[in-house]
């Protein structure tokens, strides 16, 4: 079993950044993609970005331009997303998942079926 342990959450006012981490307790050499989703309570979980192995990216349409996901080469196991102009929206628990698909073309890629390991999420708080 393959843990993923998020951290680099906060509270951070309206316009500031973070930067979360991933890392996976071992490296798989069969996964293709890893992801970030989030999740606000009382709703599903919201795809924010995915990476592959050959750098290809995909993003949400409401953080475009502000976020960016990125994979350690050095460190195998970890990848990262770069929060930045964070808006009051982007509120909710920052959940990396692994193991994602090959095919991300009508919005395969945001669906959280499509992923096998999970993180246990971490907080991002943003005030206006």
């Amino acid at each position: 079993q393959v843990q993923l342990v998020e951290s680099g959450g906060g509270s951070v006012q309206s316009g500031g950044s973070l930067r979360l981490s991933c890392e996976a307790s071992r490296y798989i050499e069969s996964w293709y993609s890893v992801a970030w989703f989030r999740q606000v309570p009382g709703k599903g979980r919201e795809g924010v970005a995915i990476i592959g192995r050959d750098g290809n990216t995909m993003y949400a349409d409401s953080v475009k331009g502000r976020f960016t996901i990125s994979l350690d080469t050095a460190k195998r196991t970890v990848w990262y997303l770069e929060m930045r102009n964070l808006k009051p929206e982007d509120t909710a628990t920052y959940i990396c998942a692994a193991d994602g698909p090959r095919g991300w073309s009508r919005g395969a890629w945001s669906r959280p079926f499509e992923y096998n390991h999970w993180g246990q999420g971490t907080q991002v708080t943003v005030s206006s």
